[in-house]
């Protein structure tokens, strides 16, 4: 059975752009007979917001959708990712860095999909020098540990796992209990997800996570990697850019199933459109 999910980071309000993925996600599941899933992804830190999860839930309702099971909280999940990251250390995989960013894009030569690659200044470190640092996966170590791997997109087809264009990613950040890789990860396979709905702009965290399944053993499910909603311009919608908040048009009293169907039919907002969704094959 098909078993998605959305979830959203309570960092703030919702807008179009979630809009779009929680109906993907949700209409995947209905259409072949399956469940869908909402956790709420609330580790980051001082940026997550516990009051705007109510408004969340109250946006998901407004369009119309419907979820099974009662919401999962990342919160209460705190001991399962740190069991992980010490398997991970116990295996040799982790080291501590105690690099600030800055330091990393003053060093780095090089871009990955999240930013700067590490140049691997701390690599080699021992756990004994580890004080208020992060823990970064060897890369290297990790892909000789498991050899060749593969993923598929229902989009983009076979892809071959390629995770070492990031560089050592953060797994355990100094400033919450997990990164978004290993606690999205490890949350997916706890939930069953069989189907994980995401943006385009995350098909290239997918070969991470393919990684860290093989790595700890973890059930591999299917990806599906939707088309954005993009402004005029191409950028993404986001919070920190003042993207509207389907808060806003709920409370004013517009109709949230009407949105949600003009999102199935592909009429989007005024000014926005959708960027190409697939990525070539590996």
């Amino acid at each position: 059975m098909i078993r998605t999910r959305f979830a959203p980071s309570p960092n703030g309000l919702l807008h179009f752009g979630h809009a779009y993925a929680a109906v993907v996600a949700h209409d995947l599941a209905r259409a072949r007979g399956g469940e869908f899933l909402v956790r709420i992804e609330d580790i980051d830190g001082t940026r997550s917001r516990t009051e705007l999860v109510p408004e969340i839930l109250a946006d998901l309702e407004w369009l119309g959708l419907t979820w099974d099971g009662p919401v999962v909280f990342q919160s209460a999940r705190l001991d399962t990712y740190a069991m992980a990251g010490q398997r991970l250390i116990d295996l040799g995989l982790l080291y501590p860095c105690s690099c600030t960013r800055r330091e990393v894009a003053d060093a780095a030569r090089d871009q990955g999909p999240d930013g700067p690659i590490y140049p691997g200044t701390c690599r080699g470190r021992h756990a004994a020098q580890a004080n208020e640092v992060a823990w970064r996966l060897d890369m290297a170590r990790a892909f000789d540990l498991v050899g060749p791997i593969s993923w598929e997109d229902e989009l983009a087809g076979p892809q071959r796992c390629s995770p070492e264009q990031f560089g050592d990613v953060v797994l355990l950040r100094r400033d919450a209990p997990a990164s978004y890789h290993l606690a999205a990860t490890l949350d997916d396979a706890a939930d069953g997800i069989t189907t994980i709905t995401r943006g385009q702009d995350l098909f290239a965290a997918s070969q991470v996570h393919r990684l860290l399944q093989a790595l700890l053993g973890l059930p591999v499910p299917v990806w599906h990697h939707h088309p954005l909603l993009v402004e005029a311009d191409g950028r993404k919608l986001a919070k920190r850019r003042g993207s509207p908040a389907l808060a806003d048009l709920r409370r004013t009293g517009q109709d949230g199933r009407a949105l949600a169907n003009e999102l199935r039919a592909g009429r989007l907002p005024a000014g926005l459109s959708l960027g190409n969704g697939v990525e070539p094959a590996a």
